[in-house]
């Protein structure tokens, strides 16, 4: 099985659905991965009913950060803010599929941190100590 979630990973690494940048956008955030240096950004429009209506990403890294990025944006399109709000590890790890070590799950996890520092604004933003633990 885990076969299977690896094409996916790299699948969705070299031929992301979802990359790019939306301009006009209502949200958007951006941040770095320190210990490897990966980068994302996710734009997101949202319409009269905090309803995300299209998201974006853009950066450059790991096939495990891009990858999350693109499957993570295209879960949250049609969602609610709110319930966007309540996403957490559990649910970027079950998009990937794998089992991962303590430095690629922060890999993993840097684009469910800058999607929360979109939606929630930077001073709510956990850190990714803070969301590898959560």
């Amino acid at each position: 099985m885990d076969d299977l979630y690896r094409e996916v990973i790299i699948d969705r690494y070299q031929n992301p659905r979802f990359r790019g940048e939306l301009d006009p956008h209502d949200y958007s955030y951006q941040d770095d991965n320190p210990v490897c240096g990966d980068h994302v950004r996710i734009d997101l429009r949202v319409d009269e009913n905090d309803t995300i209506t299209e998201a974006k990403f853009s950066g450059e890294g790991c096939s495990i950060s891009q990858a999350s990025a693109d499957l993570l944006v295209e879960k949250v399109t049609g969602m609610k803010l709110d319930d966007v709000r309540q996403l957490g590890k559990a649910d970027v790890l079950e998009l990937l599929g794998i089992d991962l070590g303590p430095v690629r799950l922060k890999c993993a996890l840097l684009s469910l941190k800058v999607l929360k520092g979109g939606v929630y604004g930077l001073d709510d933003v956990m850190t990714l100590d803070e969301l590898a633990a959560s």
